[in-house]
């Protein structure tokens, strides 16, 4: 009988095990903690978007306000002119001249006075007619600004030549050298003819193609340099003497070394770029142009053109440029 009741109580254990096994386990889960300070918060932001979106209303309709600055015209204040680019060119507007070295008469060996003729029409000298910037429009303003000093070219008893500065001009007497001059006549108040009288025209600076150059070449032994040192510069002009076809002659000449600061302080334009910094200084100094001879000093005071004709002149132009070259190089033993 014990036996039995064993039984039954081990049989009624193992199926309750079983049961216990089967049954899902319960999930714990935490509830969120809300308070009542939480409550508020979270509904605010449904309470606060009527009265957002009724106060975006308003602004809409509502005309906005310029508070930017208008500049208006001011007749009475000075006009300021707006800077032409992003950054101001100061350097070419300070330049200095470099001062050459002293010469003295007893370290000068050799010397020789050369004539040139520039014409701006050739491909390496178009940029001095540039609109832009032109050498006649450079020296014409400096004569007009009390600058520079115009010398009359006309030859006289003490100057033959004409170029050596020895009459000089006013800044009106100099401009009225480079415009053509014409004959009016003059009548009375019936239509009488009373006489003429002798006017300037209007000047055109593109009419002024040539410039011609008086220069020294030295050689200076202290140094042992031979160099080229431009003593004047004149613009040439074509007057015009009915059907008579005359030469190019020199409006008036300005001393160049008297013009070197003004040069210093003008840009030349540039067809490759517009940031050089060449100067019209630069450019004579430096020789960036090209030209031609036109004459020597000589016993005889001849021009080329005197004893050459036709293209016997651009022969006798290149001899004369290689006879100053040799001159130098026959100094030197290799």
């Amino acid at each position: 009988m014990k036996k039995k009741i064993l039984c039954f109580v081990l049989c009624l254990v193992c199926v309750s095990a079983v049961f216990a096994q089967k049954r899902p386990a319960k999930k714990r889960t935490r509830k969120p903690a809300t308070t009542t300070q939480q409550q508020p918060a979270q509904q605010q932001p449904a309470q606060l978007q009527p009265q957002q979106s009724s106060q975006q209303d308003n602004v809409v309709s509502q005309p906005v306000a310029d508070t930017s600055k208008r500049k208006t015209f001011d007749p009475n204040k000075p006009f300021e002119r707006p800077l032409d680019g992003y950054y101001k060119k100061n350097n070419i507007l300070n330049a200095r001249v470099t001062p050459l070295p002293n010469l003295r008469e007893n370290d000068v060996v050799f010397a020789k006075r050369v004539w040139r003729e520039i014409d701006v029409r050739e491909k390496m000298n178009q940029y001095l007619a540039s609109p832009k910037s032109r050498l006649i429009d450079v020296l014409l303003n400096a004569i007009a600004a009390g600058e520079l000093t115009a010398y009359d070219p006309t030859p006289t008893k003490d100057d033959p030549g004409g170029d050596a500065f020895t009459v000089p001009l006013s800044a009106g007497g100099a401009k009225s050298k480079m415009a053509d001059s014409s004959v009016v006549d003059k009548f009375d108040k019936d239509g009488n003819k009373i006489g003429s009288s002798l006017q300037a025209g209007e000047f055109n600076p593109d009419s002024v193609v040539k410039f011609r150059i008086k220069e020294d070449w030295v050689f200076d032994k202290q140094r042992s340099v031979f160099e080229p040192r431009i003593i004047g510069i004149a613009p040439l002009i074509k007057p015009k003497a009915g059907t008579l076809d005359l030469d190019y002659q020199p409006a008036f000449w300005v001393y160049f070394p008297e013009a070197r600061p003004i040069f210093a302080t003008k840009e030349v334009a540039s067809r490759n770029s517009d940031a050089t910094g060449l100067s019209f200084d630069d450019v004579f100094m430096k020789r960036i142009f090209t030209s031609y001879i036109v004459k020597e000093s000589n016993d005889k005071d001849e021009r080329i053109k005197d004893y050459a004709q036709g293209i016997d002149k651009l022969y006798e132009s290149e001899r004369i440029k290689k006879s100053l070259m040799d001159w130098e190089l026959n100094l030197w033993s290799y």
